[in-house]
């Protein structure tokens, strides 16, 4: 099967036109707006989610990401709810170029004096093959991964 997701390198002001081209419009989506690019991209979507837990699409800025392995790295502490990113179907990444680390241990040593509750490392969209070994997508978090670098 295919990745079900993609990575794409933009400037930051160019985010509304890749979410643009990512997202559903017609799609409940969840955007924290706790970091200035969540900000300046929630007023982007006509039809917005107030919880996660109700969203299609969550739109948001992640911690950071390793280079190593593609993952992406998402965080429970600045008033982040790490489910926001696994529990919709669609999981939208933004990632700063200055918050990729080449390896885990840079990631670890990166976050080693005031370390988050939780660290939640996500490397592609979810896959299991643990029900009679017939691939499913989606089973455990989001079906569809897309990253978009700024």
């Amino acid at each position: 099967k295919a990745a079900a997701g993609t990575c794409s390198v933009r400037g930051t002001g160019d985010l509304p036109d890749a979410l643009g081209r990512i997202v559903a419009m017609d799609s409940p989506v969840y955007c924290p707006g706790v970091t200035e690019l969540e900000k300046a991209a929630a007023p982007l979507f006509p039809v917005r989610a107030a919880d996660y837990a109700d969203a299609a699409v969550t739109v948001e800025e992640v911690f950071g990401a390793i280079a190593e392995t593609g993952t992406i790295v998402c965080v429970s502490a600045g008033g982040r709810a790490v489910q926001a990113g696994l529990l919709p179907a669609h999981h939208v990444a933004i990632v700063r170029r200055e918050r990729i680390f080449g390896t885990l241990d840079d990631l670890f040593a990166a976050v080693s004096g005031a370390p988050p509750t939780n660290i939640t490392l996500v490397t592609g969209p979810s896959r299991t093959a643990d029900i009679e070994l017939t691939l499913a997508i989606g089973v455990h978090g989001p079906e569809k991964l897309d990253i978009i670098l700024v």
